[in-house]
């Protein structure tokens, strides 16, 4: 009979689940009738919903339908001997190193994002019985491991999934949407958790997967999400960093996992790109890691809520005895295929230990609390980032008189950055909607071309083609436009500066730049970049300001009559004077329109 076991963060007890087993196609169909809940086993192959690429294995999507719920308490699960033959990693060292290579030159490199999260399998037979094996990993994990938000056993009849995950992905409670990026692995004893907490490359990428959950929160939450933390995720033999996102929403419960698939920490930014190159490069599917186990209820009243973890530091037992477990490490900028193979093996081994397929020591206290420095540290990396999203914010306060009432259009060039930025210039006064650029661009006072991964000076691309072409049109007519990143470098293409692609990404990457006579921190992400020798320009649409790196000209912004573009990111975390970017660069071209205007 189909069953699961859910041990939740600090509870004293485990929750058994019972109930029949259904299979649906989409996220949509998962039935949600008051009084039963119900437990989806989410594989990754459902991203194809978003219309995002994916290597179809054809996982299912499973659901049991709960019929009933009891406790028991935790030494009900005795840890139990478990023996595991064979093991090794589907793709060795020197396999899974150069894909790391091709990912880093090829992708990031080129601009194609920000990160990506590769991953590989570790694969062995169990001996015995996979039911009876799966319950003594889930007694061996509520004995030693701790900091989990979910431990966990699910057997859907046709496969039993086991495991310990430390992350949240997404989960609904009275109308409160939250979510939990988390990044960075240090490893106990490896060293100092000093040296792991000043890392630069792992303050990059979790401050990368808290932009990139930020752009989900964007699109699930009225307002967006507030930040809170960042906190120290302390688990047995690992520590993580981690924020929390929190934002009031009204989404039914499906639509929110569907709008959030899938977490960042595990595919990379940004995520429609992502998906791609994950496809391109794994060349197989993923079955379900970095899916999402996903609990959904609705009361009497109606009242939806969601509690959904990251299908990670999870084991797949097969009926055959097959054991698969998989792994990621995430790829930024600073990462070497050496430091990547050596994090999946430290990934692995928690759970490996667990099902007795490697020797470790298992921490069964808790490591020291952080000391006043780590805290300190923690507490440092929040000063420079943007407040718009670490304060709450009154209605109407950020409200810039000349913006009030005006409209605007972002085209989105693949890249929900967007959707952040929707909420800035919403909290400016401005009505907004956001389309796709495969779209017609609907009438609105202000055009703004948005972000988006590639080459903008690609000429086949139909993104490329279409944007460079909307960015033309708008200039044609002398219309106020304002362009972000990869709508910077088609504007500056217009005004007939080159482009370059810089020696080393700009990807994640915050920087104080002098902007039109005032020092700016903002953030970018950005392969290619726009050059000029001076700080104007007379173009055809008028004369042009430019604000430009003085060693090697690279342009951070442009400004003209009816035009402005910036090569940052306005609306990202990492932009701390973001909003005032905004407040001082939009308005006056807006000074002499009469609402509302055409597109031309």
């Amino acid at each position: 009979m189909p069953f699961a076991y859910l041990h939740r963060d600090g509870a004293d007890h485990v929750e058994v689940l019972t109930g029949d087993v259904i299979t649906v196609d989409v996220l949509a169909d998962i039935p949600l009738d008051p009084g039963r809940p119900v437990l989806a086993v989410v594989p990754y192959r459902q991203i194809a919903e978003r219309g995002f690429d994916c290597v179809d294995d054809g996982a299912p999507l499973e659901c049991l339908l709960v019929d009933a719920v009891t406790t028991r308490p935790l030494s009900d699960f005795p840890a139990g001997e478990l023996r595991v033959s064979g093991g090794a990693f589907d793709r060795d060292d020197a396999e899974y190193g150069q894909i790391v290579e091709e990912v880093l030159r090829d992708e990031i490199g080129h601009g194609e994002g920000a990160n990506f999260v590769i991953h590989r399998v570790f694969q062995a037979s169990v001996e015995g019985d996979p039911v009876a094996a799966a319950r003594a990993a889930f007694g061996r994990l509520l004995a030693h491991e701790q900091g989990t938000y979910w431990t966990f056993l699910v057997h859907t009849g046709q496969r039993t999934l086991v495991g310990a995950t430390p992350e949240r992905h997404v989960s609904v409670t009275d109308g409160i949407v939250m979510m939990n990026p988390i990044s960075g692995t240090f490893r106990h004893g490896s060293g100092e958790l000093l040296d792991f907490l000043r890392d630069p490359k792992e303050v990059e990428e979790l401050y990368m997967v808290l932009d990139e959950e930020l752009k989900m929160m964007a699109t699930v939450a009225e307002h967006g999400g507030q930040v809170a933390g960042p906190y120290l995720k302390q688990m047995s033999q690992l520590t993580h960093t981690e924020y929390l996102l929190a934002g009031r929403g009204s989404l039914d419960v499906r639509d929110v996992l569907r709008e959030t698939m899938f977490a960042p920490t595990v595919t990379g930014s940004p995520i429609e790109n992502a998906c791609r190159v994950i496809a391109r490069h794994e060349r197989r599917g993923r079955r379900y890691y970095s899916g999402v186990l996903a609990l959904l209820s609705v009361s009497d009243d109606g009242t939806q809520s969601l509690d959904a973890p990251i299908l990670i530091r999870t084991a797949e037992i097969t009926a055959d005895g097959t054991l698969r477990v998989p792994v990621g490490a995430t790829l930024v900028r600073h990462s070497t295929p050496a430091g990547e193979i050596a994090e999946t093996h430290t990934k692995a081994a928690g759970i490996l230990a667990a099902l007795g397929a490697a020797t470790i020591a298992v921490r069964t206290q808790p490591p020291p609390a952080p000391g006043d420095e780590a805290l300190r540290l923690l507490a440092a990396r929040n000063v420079d980032l943007a407040r718009f999203w670490l304060d709450s914010r009154e209605a109407g306060a950020l409200v810039v008189p000349a913006l009030a009432g005006r409209t605007a259009v972002i085209v989105d060039g693949e890249d929900t950055f967007t959707a952040m930025l929707a909420h800035q210039l919403k909290a400016l006064g401005l009505a907004v909607s956001v389309v796709p650029w495969s779209s017609p661009v609907p009438a609105a006072d202000l055009l703004v071309v948005g972000p988006g991964p590639g080459d903008p000076a690609d000429p086949v691309d139909p993104k490329m083609v279409a944007m460079r072409a909307v960015v033309a049109d708008r200039l044609a007519v002398g219309l106020p436009l304002f362009a972000v990143c990869l709508g910077q470098q088609m504007l500056a293409l217009r005004l007939g500066l080159p482009l370059i692609r810089r020696d080393s990404p700009y990807q994640g990457l915050a920087r104080e730049v002098e902007l039109f006579g005032v020092r700016r921190r903002v953030g970018f992400y950005s392969s290619f970049a726009a050059v000029s020798p001076a700080g104007s320009l007379d173009s055809v649409h008028g004369p042009v300001e430019i604000a430009r790196d003085p060693v090697d000209g690279t342009v951070h912004a442009v400004r003209g009559p009816f035009f402005a573009g910036v090569q940052f990111h306005p609306e990202s975390v990492l932009s701390r004077d973001g909003i005032d970017v905004l407040r001082e660069l939009l308005p006056p071209l807006l000074a002499d329109v009469v609402s509302p205007l055409p597109n031309g």
